[in-house]
C-alpha cells in the first residue's frame, strides 16, 4: 500500500503546517517501527523526516560507505549484504528487512557501513538527516537507547568484535489479518448454511446470557461432514474449521482459539456486525456452485491447522486423540524418521513456538521446522544454508552442552516449529543412544550402529534369552562397505538376517555410492596386506579376498543385465576377475570361486556391444497388438522409441531417440526435424490442459505422459497458446455393446496376465531411481512408469465407461460387472487391478502415497524383488474361444482422464436433486 501522505513528507519541513504534522503524527503511530517512541520523540520526527521511495534493485548504500542518513522501513523490503572481501560482487545476503524495521545508526559516530542495503522491491522509506538524527539522539537518547538496534546481524554502532544480534519475534498464535482465500471460503459457507439449513445460526442463550447469531461447534461438524464426500472423519471437521478460526473469519464467542466438537457457541465474522446482510439469491446460486471447491481446500490445510491448534495446548492438556493424530503427522517429518521408535516420548512434550535463537546463546531446546525456512548466519560469514520444512536444528549446542554456534533468521513471516526442551532432548538422546555405537575418525561419525532384538537363544539351562544384533545406521560410504566385508559370514549357509542386511546395501549403493565409487573401493579392499609375518598376510588376504569376491558376486547377481550399460562396472568386472585369476596362483583357496566368477564376467562380456547390438524400436509404447506369440521383454534406457512430438498448430514430428533421453537430446532431435531449434521448449500436456515445463536434464520423459497426455515443442514466448488436442478428450462413445458380451471371470483373467506381464519387467533397481529421482543417477523408468500408468488407465476405463452409458438399467449391470470383475482379480491376488476398479467406482483419486526414504525403502524393494521372483501360470482351463477378443480388449483400453469432463458427463446423467 502506497503512503497517501507521501506528498506531505515531500515538502521541506519548514514548509510543513501544523495541520501535516498532525497528519504525519497519527499515521506514524501505525507503524511497527514507531509504535514504542515517546510521542515527543515522534512529533519530531514528523518536523524533520523526508520520504523516500525506490524501484526495485536500487543499492540505498555500500559496505565500507560513510553513512549521512537513518532509514525506516514504511513499505516494501530490503537485502542486508555483506562481503568478506573488498569486491562487492562476493556479497552475500544475511537477511531481510521488512516493514517496521530500521537501520543506520553508524551515522552517529561516522563510523563506515557494515553492510549494503539493496531494495528487494519496491520500497518506501523514512529518511532522517544526519545532524537532524543525532540532535534526536542527544535530546531523547533515553527513549531511543534500545529501540534502534538493527534486526540484522551486523551492529553498526559497534565494534568489528561484536557479535551478531537478531531480536527475538513475537509469537503470533491467530493470523492477524485473513487471506482473501480464506474470507472467500468464510463467506460461501456461511450463506450456505443460511441457504440450506438457516436455523444453524440464530440468538442462543446460556446462563441467563443471549449470544447474536450463533452457532453451535457440534452442528458445525454434523453439517460439514453431509456435505462433501471428501470429508471422512469429525476430526477432519475439526480441522477444517480450525482453519477458519486461526484467520479470524470463524470466531469463538469467548475468544478460544481452538475448535471444538462440543455445545460451544461460534460466529462468523460478517455475523460480527449488527446489520448483517443475509445472501441474494445469486449469491446463494454462486456458493452452491463453489461449495465443493471450497470444502477440498479446506480439506487440504485442515490438517495442518488441526496440527498447529492441538500444539497450543499445554502438554497436560492434549487428550488421547490430540496424541495420536501428532503421532500419525510425526511420522512424515524428516528430522523425526529415524526416531520412529521413540515416538511416543514427543507425544508429550512438544510445544508449538514461532521464534528464532542468536549466536554464543545458551543452548536450551531442539526445533524442527514445521512450516517456512530459515537462513542459518555465522558472524563473520553470512548466511551459510537454508533449512526448510522437515529440517531440525539446535542438537548440537544441546549435545555438546556449547553456546551456540550459529544464529537463526527466519526467512518468511509465520515460520512454526516443533521445540523440545533441553531436558526432554537429553531423555530422548539417553534412550536411544544408549543402544548405540559411533565410531569416530578425526572427531567425526564415520559409522553408527544401532542394537535391535533378533530373536532368542536357548541357553545350557534350557531358558530362552532374548539376542541382539547392531545394524548400521548411517556412516560414510567407504566405511559402511568395510564394516559389511569385515562382519560377513563365509559359510556355505549364510546367516539370513546379515544376508539381507547386505542385500540391502547392495541395492541401494547406488544412492549414496554409485559405481563409479564402489568399484574402486573393492579394488581398494582386495590388495594384500603389507605389514605382519608371511603366515598373517596369507590368512589375512585369504579372508579378505573371499569376503570382496563373495560381495561382487551378489552385487552381479543383483543388477544382473544392466550391467551392461555402465562402462565403469564392465571395466571393473574384468580387471578384478584377472586379479582373482592372478592370486590364485599364490593362493589355492580362491579356485573355488574362480568358476562362478568366470561364467558373471563371461555372460556380461558375451553380450554384443554398441554399435553392433541391435537395439529394439518401440513403434507403441502401449500397443501390444504385435507381441501376440512373443513374450513381453523389460524395456531398457538404450531401447529406441519412434514418439510424436507435436507443435503450437498441432501437427507433429516423429522423432527417433533412445528411451532415456534427456529433455535437452529431446529438443536436439526435434530441432533437426524441424530446421531450427533456437528458444524451443518442450512441455508435457495432460487433457485437461495443464501444462509443465520440462526440464533440460529431465530424462525418459516419454512413459512419464499422464494415460492421454502429449508432448508439445513450442517457443517460450508461445507457452500460453497451447491448447490440448481433440484426440487427448478420449471417446465419445463407451465399449458396452462389446464389453457386456465378454465373461467377467475372463476379463478379470486377462487383465491379470497383462499386469503380471508389465510387472515381471520391472526391475527392483526402478523403485530405488523412481525414489529419489532417475535424473540423478541418469537411469530409466520406463517399466515402472507402464505399470503405474496401467493403474490410473484401470481406473479411468471404469469411470468413462459408466459417464458413457446412458441407460440407467445399462449402467446399473455395468457397476455390477466392474464388481464382480474386481472380485475375480481379488480372486486372483492381482491387487493392482482389484483397488484400481473400485478407485474408479468411488472416484476419489489418492491424495498422497507415503515412501519411508533412505534405509526403509529398502523393505519396499525387497518385497517387489520377491513379487518378481513368484511365477504365475495362467490356467490353461480359463481359456475360451474368444479369450483373444477379451485380451486386445483389456490391453487397448480407450479412457477420458480428464475429470472435469468426467464430472460434467456424470452430473448430464443425474443432474443434482434439489
Amino acid at each position: 500500500m502506497l503512503w497517501k501522505f507521501c506528498p506531505l513528507f515531500s515538502c521541506r519541513p519548514l514548509e510543513r503546517s501544523s495541520e501535516d504534522v498532525d497528519i504525519i503524527f497519527t499515521r506514524l503511530k501505525e507503524v511497527k517501527a514507531f509504535e514504542k517512541f515517546h510521542p515527543n520523540l515522534l512529533q519530531q520526527i514528523c518536523l524533520c523526516g523526508y520520504y523516500e521511495n525506490l524501484e526495485k534493485g536500487i543499492t540505498l548504500f555500500r559496505q565500507g560507505d560513510i553513512g549521512t542518513n537513518w532509514y525506516a522501513v514504511l513499505t516494501g523490503s530490503l537485502d542486508v549484504k555483506v562481503s568478506d572481501t573488498s569486491n562487492h560482487q562476493d556479497a552475500v545476503t544475511i537477511c531481510t528487512l521488512g516493514i517496521g524495521t530500521a537501520f543506520g545508526e553508524s551515522i552517529l559516530d561516522n563510523t563506515p557501513r557494515h553492510a549494503t542495503i539493496v531494495t528487494r522491491e519496491y520500497s518506501e522509506l523514512l529518511r532522517i538527516e544526519q545532524k537532524d538524527f543525532k540532535a534526536l539522539w542527544e535530546k531523547y537518547r533515553q527513549h531511543m537507547s534500545g529501540l534502534l538496534t538493527p534486526p540484522y546481524g551486523v551492529m553498526e554502532t559497534g565494534s568489528n568484535n561484536d557479535k551478531p544480534h537478531i531480536p527475538h519475534r513475537p509469537t503470533k498464535t491467530i493470523t492477524q489479518v485473513p487471506s482473501e482465500k480464506i474470507l472467500r471460503a468464510g463467506k460461501i459457507l456461511r450463506n450456505t448454511i443460511l441457504s440450506r439449513a438457516p436455523h444453524m445460526i440464530r440468538d442462543r442463550k446460556y446462563h441467563l446470557k443471549t449470544y447474536r447469531q450463533c452457532c453451535v461447534g457440534t452442528e458445525l461438524v454434523d453439517w460439514m461432514m453431509q456435505q462433501s464426500p471428501c470429508v471422512h472423519s469429525r476430526t477432519q471437521a475439526v480441522g477444517m474449521w480450525q482453519v477458519l478460526l486461526e484467520e479470524g473469519v470463524l470466531n469463538h464467542v469467548d475468544q478460544e482459539h481452538h475448535f471444538q466438537d462440543k455445545y460451544l457457541f461460534y460466529r462468523f465474522l460478517d455475523d460480527e456486525r449488527e446489520d448483517a446482510p443475509l445472501p441474494t439469491e445469486e449469491e446463494k446460486k454462486e456458493c452452491d456452485e463453489e461449495l465443493q471447491d471450497t470444502m477440498l481446500l479446506l480439506s487440504q490445510i485442515g490438517p495442518d491447522a488441526h496440527m498447529r491448534m492441538i500444539l497450543r495446548k499445554p502438554p497436560g492438556q492434549r487428550t488421547v486423540d490430540d496424541l495420536e493424530f501428532i503421532y500419525e503427522e510425526l511420522l512424515h517429518i524428516k528430522a523425526l524418521s529415524h526416531l520412529s521408535t521413540t515416538v511416543s516420548i514427543f507425544k508429550n512434550i512438544i510445544h508449538h513456538q514461532k521464534g528464532v535463537f542468536n549466536q554464543g546463546e545458551e543452548g536450551t531446546s531442539w526445533y524442527i521446522i514445521l512450516k517456512g525456512s530459515v537462513n542459518v548466519v555465522i558472524y563473520g560469514k553470512g548466511v551459510v544454508c537454508t533449512l526448510h520444512e522437515g529440517d531440525d536444528f539446535g542438537k548440537l549446542a544441546l549435545v555438546n552442552d556449547a553456546p551456540r554456534a550459529a544464529s537463526i533468521v527466519l526467512r518468511e513471516d509465520n515460520c512454526h516449529f516443533l521445540r523440545v526442551d533441553k531436558e526432554d532432548f537429553n531423555r530422548i538422546l539417553r534412550d536411544v543412544e544408549a543402544n548405540t555405537v559411533r565410531l569416530k575418525e578425526h572427531d567425526q561419525d564415520v559409522l553408527v550402529l544401532e542394537k535391535i532384538p533378533a530373536g532368542n537363544r536357548v541357553s545350557n539351562q534350557g531358558n530362552s534369552q532374548p539376542q541382539h544384533k547392531y545394524i548400521v545406521m548411517s556412516g560414510t560410504p567407504e566405511k559402511i562397505l568395510e564394516h559389511f566385508l569385515e562382519t560377513m559370514r563365509l559359510e556355505a549357509t549364510l546367516n539370513e538376517a546379515t544376508d539381507s542386511v547386505l542385500n540391502d546395501f547392495i541395492m541401494m549403493h547406488c544412492v549414496f555410492m554409485p559405481n563409479s565409487q564402489l568399484c574402486p573401493a573393492l579394488m581398494a579392499q582386495y590388495p594384500f596386506p603389507s605389514q605382519g609375518t608371511e603366515q598373517e598376510k596369507m590368512d589375512y588376504a585369504l579372508n579378505n579376498k573371499r569376503r570382496v569376491i563373495r560381495l561382487v558376486l551378489q552385487w552381479a547377481a543383483l543388477y544382473g543385465d544392466l550391467l551392461q550399460e555402465d562402462e565403469a562396472a564392465m571395466a571393473f568386472l574384468e580387471e578384478f576377475y584377472v586379479s582373482v585369476s592372478d592370486d590364485t596362483r599364490m593362493i589355492a583357496a580362491l579356485k573355488e570361486q574362480l568358476p562362478e566368477l568366470e561364467k558373471v564376467v563371461k555372460q556380461v562380456s558375451e553380450e554384443p556391444k554398441a554399435p553392433q547390438k541391435k537395439h529394439k524400436v518401440l513403434l507403441q509404447l502401449f500397443n501390444t497388438s504385435d507381441d501376440r506369440a512373443q513374450k513381453r521383454q523389460p524395456i531398457r534406457g538404450s531401447d529406441e522409441v519412434l514418439f510424436k512430438v507435436y507443435c503450437i498448430d498441432q501437427t507433429y514430428t516423429t522423432i527417433r531417440v533412445p528411451v532415456s533421453s534427456s529433455v535437452k537430446e529431446v529438443i536436439s532431435a526435434v530441432a533437426d526435424k524441424l530446421g531450427s531449434g533456437e528458444g524451443l521448449i518442450i512441455v508435457k500436456m495432460s487433457s485437461g490442459g495443464e501444462k509443465v515445463v520440462l526440464k533440460p536434464h529431465d530424462v525418459s520423459v516419454f512413459t512419464t505422459l499422464s494415460v492421454n497426455g502429449r508432448l508439445f515443442a513450442c517457443p517460450r514466448d508461445q507457452f500460453d497458446s497451447l491448447a490440448p488436442l481433440p484426440e487427448q478428450e478420449g471417446p465419445s462413445t463407451g465399449t458396452v455393446g462389446t464389453f457386456e458380451l465378454m465373461s467377467s471371470k475372463d476379463l478379470a483373467h486377462q487383465m491379470t496376465i497383462y499386469d503380471w506381464e508389465l510387472f515381471n519387467c520391472v526391475h527392483e533397481l526402478e523403485l530405488i531411481y523412481h525414489t529419489f529421482g532417475r535424473h540423478n543417477f541418469k537411469k530409466t523408468t520406463a517399466n515402472l512408469d507402464l505399470f503405474l500408468r496401467r493403474f490410473n488407465e484401470i481406473q479411468f476405463w471404469v469411470v468413462t465407461e459408466i459417464c458413457l452409458c446412458s441407460q440407467l438399467s445399462k449402467r446399473v449391470q455395468l457397476l455390477k460387472k466392474y464388481i464382480k470383475i474386481a472380485a475375480h482379480c481379488k480372486e486372483y491376488k492381482n491387487l493392482n487391478s482389484f483397488f484400481a476398479i473400485i478407485m474408479g467406482l468411488s472416484n476419489v483419486a489418492v491424495s498422497r502415497l507415503s515412501l519411508t526414504w533412505e534405509r526403509m525403502i529398502a523393505n519396499t524393494v525387497r518385497t517387489v524383488k520377491f513379487c518378481r521372483s513368484q511365477s504365475f501360470n495362467p490356467d490353461a482351463a480359463l481359456t475360451n474361444k474368444n479369450h483373444q477378443d477379451v485380451r486386445s480388449y483389456v490391453r487397448q483400453l480407450n479412457v477420458i482422464d480428464n475429470q472435469r469432463t468426467l464430472s460434467q458427463m456424470s452430473h448430464r446423467l443425474e443432474p443434482r436433486r434439489a
